[in-house]
């Protein structure tokens, strides 16, 4: 099916975390391969790959050194195939990372790059010469903390990077890189991958003038922990030259069948917005961005992000996910919102599956798993080695799979994991909670089984009603109410129309009058006219 991602349910795998074969407590390849069987029985419809090209690792592979090559910790090209073809044969299409924007420092065409103005790899990257005191080109920061220009002495100048410095940015105005570029994807979508997701999707193009970028408009009260986000990134992303190449792109996977492109919009300003742009008139299949991985959770913050990309983009396509490999896990990053873990987790999954647009699973959600705490000694990940202790990183959240309480590591490995499993974590294991119906992960199944079984569930519009918070309510596509309250406290109020319980957590019903219980979730098919108003 041509359009099989819209509305489609996609499960996010963090390979150095999934499942360990060889022992050497890194995940791997074939780990997934052996891990497919559960993935395909959750319901999902594909599974996304973060980084497994060649990579020094600098940043857990979002600096590859090789594009069309897989890094041997992870394991071979024959490895991939296998596990391309046992997915394909579980009915599972897969998806695989795409960073293009930046390349690794040991890319052997950034290595050329650096070594003078005139070879041919000089102007693959973007190189800027000092201004007359010495200093950089503008006042571009690195998200990772510092500057974003690097001096390079061999060439007299400095280069761009919006990450680590070991992570320097493609000169996408040069139509060489383009070309490239689009060269690596035709290879994997040759090899039979079913499409990207696209790292940081509108970097690719920085501002030929070199212009710095203003403050940030909203007045910060005292200075951020990373000093990025004070700046209003107008020059050093979101150009307008990026939309073309997104057309490109569509086109190259437009030569292909059922192939599908989701691109990741790193914006804290407009970025529903950018979203929408980015995935109407034939550019995007589908955007996501950070909104709905935020310690929001308000219901006047849900429907927003909804009303506000389809009032502006009607025509294009979101991908909403509640946790991934970049934030904390969204049952610790809310649990202030609630009084039990299980009851949030399952809340969320209710919320996160019956949203209109596409949807992304993280490995682990499933299970209730929550933030690991780590200590400094413990990391791995440069935010977090950088940003200390305002910002304790990454790892916490790509912690290895707890699989079952057999041995120390969970069943994900029989060597030491990457990371630690610690007990918080190593309780919420998969084998435990197969068949307990009560558990997150039956949960998941059963309204992963709702969603695919009900075609409104995935495309059908959103209507909400206006009630007080907490209380979120809104009818997908005239079928089915969905009722949540956003908080531990008890709320009634009074609803008209609803019919049969399709999903029930929390809720006493009493004619028109419903009662949810903390996190309570009423998913209900509609009879008549539906209404939700205050009690």
């Amino acid at each position: 099916m041509r359009d099989w991602w819209r509305g489609s349910v996609t499960y996010q795998i963090y390979p150095r975390s999934f499942q360990d074969s060889s022992g050497d407590g890194i995940g791997d390849l074939r780990g997934i391969t052996e891990r497919l069987p559960y993935v395909a029985d959750l319901g999902v419809d594909a599974i996304w790959l973060s980084p497994i090209f060649t990579s020094p690792m600098a940043d857990m592979g979002y600096d590859v050194a090789d594009y069309t090559d897989i890094d041997p910790v992870f394991g071979s090209l024959a490895d991939f195939d296998a596990m391309v073809e046992k997915a394909h044969g579980l009915g599972l299409k897969v998806i695989i990372d795409q960073v293009l924007s930046h390349s690794s420092s040991k890319h052997p065409f950034f290595i050329e790059s650096r070594k003078s103005r005139d070879n041919p790899k000089s102007d693959w990257y973007v190189w800027a010469d000092p201004k007359h005191d010495g200093s950089p080109p503008n006042n571009w920061l690195a998200i990772f903390g510092g500057g974003a220009w690097t001096w390079e002495p061999r060439r007299h100048q400095y280069y761009f990077h919006n990450f680590l410095a070991e992570q320097p940015d493609f000169n996408f105005h040069n139509p060489e890189v383009q070309d490239w570029l689009l060269g690596t994807m035709r290879f994997w979508l040759e090899r039979g991958v079913d499409g990207f997701r696209l790292d940081t999707v509108n970097f690719y193009f920085h501002d030929k003038l070199l212009r710095s970028d203003p403050a940030d408009f909203r007045r910060k009260e005292k200075p951020e922990w990373n000093p990025y986000a004070m700046q209003y990134h107008l020059f050093s992303k979101n150009q307008p030259e990026n939309l073309a190449f997104l057309a490109r792109m569509r086109k190259l996977l437009d030569e292909f069948d059922g192939r599908a492109m989701v691109g990741e919009v790193g914006e804290s300003h407009h970025a529903i917005e950018i979203m929408g742009e980015y995935t109407s008139e034939g550019r995007l299949h589908q955007a996501y961005s950070f909104e709905m991985l935020s310690d929001n959770f308000t219901p006047a913050h849900f429907r927003r992000q909804i009303e506000d990309f389809f009032g502006g983009a009607p025509n294009g396509w979101p991908c909403w996910a509640l946790s991934n490999h970049d934030v904390v896990r969204h049952v610790t990053r809310w649990e202030r919102h609630s009084v039990d873990r299980e009851a949030l987790a399952k809340q969320g999954a209710a919320l996160l599956l019956t949203l209109q647009g596409s949807i992304c699973v993280y490995q682990g959600e499933e299970l209730g798993q929550t933030e690991t705490e780590l200590e400094y000694f413990e990391l791995t990940d440069p935010q977090g080695l950088n940003f200390w202790p305002e910002d304790k990183g990454r790892d916490g959240c790509r912690t290895p799979m707890v699989w079952d309480g057999g041995n120390a590591s969970s069943g994900f490995s029989t060597g030491r994991p990457w990371l630690p499993i610690k007990e918080p974590q190593a309780g919420r294991h998969a084998a435990g909670q197969i068949g307990d119906p009560e558990s997150v992960l039956e949960t998941y199944r059963t309204l992963l089984r709702l969603r695919k079984e009900n075609e409104t569930l995935r495309t059908g519009g959103t209507v909400f009603f206006d009630t007080a918070e907490p209380v979120l309510a809104y009818v997908r596509g005239g079928e089915f109410l969905c009722v949540f309250n956003l908080s531990p406290e008890i709320v009634e109020v009074k609803v008209t129309g609803a019919g049969l319980a399709a999903f029930e957590q929390g809720v006493e019903r009493d004619g028109e009058r419903m009662k949810l219980h903390a996190n309570g979730v009423a998913i209900l098919a509609i009879e008549g006219e539906a209404a939700v108003s205050d009690a």
